[in-house]
């Protein structure tokens, strides 16, 4: 897969930058949401495909974008299917700050170093290339606007804009409201992004979905819970750890 393009993951962190403040909006839950553009970009890139609610990988060939080939070889590691809703829950350490460190070489953000209370170091990121943050937003409002179905990666898009909250960030207000309502309804324009966005907000939740039971020995009912039906559980979310300067989000 060649650098040309930019990916979900990027795109998803430029869409959440605050031009004014160089700040993060929804960053706890845009942790999870770069872990699931993760695997829809490597879907995208036809290495892995959804298998019920798994994640399977089906071409272990490297990307030739380095974090893309780490999470692909950590999922290829796991030797079998795994759940989304528990990759997307697992510690994801200093996925963001990666993110944020790459675009930066790339020259689309530049970072401000400032302190916090006066006191601790703290380091926000501003676009530079707003123009590219306009057309990632603009791919956004033309699929809200007209109807028309949009493009797997843009649906993608959609989906974990949605998942991760930044609808209130994109179009604030009440006059908002429909452009958010329309944005939620984008999700179902692709399967793969559909199961990463509910994966996202399944561990916001606290829930993991149980999947559909086999029908016990003897043609009996399952004591458990009805098929299908939600678990409740929370994914332990890990903290970021880092140096003493810190990247206010």
């Amino acid at each position: 897969m060649g650098r040309s393009r930019r990916t979900l993951p990027e795109e998803l962190l430029l869409l959440a930058l605050d031009p004014t403040t160089g700040t993060t909006a929804q960053p706890q839950s845009l942790d999870l949401g770069l872990a699931g553009a993760q695997l829809v970009e490597l879907a995208l890139a036809g290495r892995i495909a959804p298998d019920g609610d798994r994640i399977a990988v089906v071409a272990p060939r490297p990307t030739g974008d380095p974090t893309l080939d780490c999470a692909l070889e950590l999922l290829r590691r796991r030797g079998a299917p795994v759940r989304a809703v528990h990759w997307i829950g697992g510690p994801r350490l200093g996925l963001r700050q990666t993110y944020l460190s790459h675009l930066e070489r790339c020259g689309m953000v530049h970072a401000v170093d400032g302190q916090m209370c006066g006191v601790l170091p703290t380091t926000r990121y501003q676009a530079t290339e707003t123009a590219i943050s306009r057309e990632i937003k603009a791919r956004l409002d033309s699929a809200i606007r007209t109807g028309v179905p949009p493009d797997p990666r843009t649906a993608a898009l959609a989906a974990l804009a949605h998942a991760v909250g930044l609808g209130k960030h994109l179009y604030p207000g009440n006059e908002g409201r429909s452009s958010r309502s329309r944005l939620r309804d984008l999700i179902r324009h692709d399967p793969m992004g559909g199961l990463v966005a509910h994966a996202v907000m399944d561990v916001q939740n606290g829930v993991a979905a149980q999947p559909r039971r086999a029908p016990a020995p003897g043609g009996g009912r399952q004591p458990a819970q009805a098929a299908g039906a939600a678990e409740p559980g929370r994914v332990p979310m890990q903290p970021h750890r880092g140096s003493v300067r810190a990247a206010v989000h």
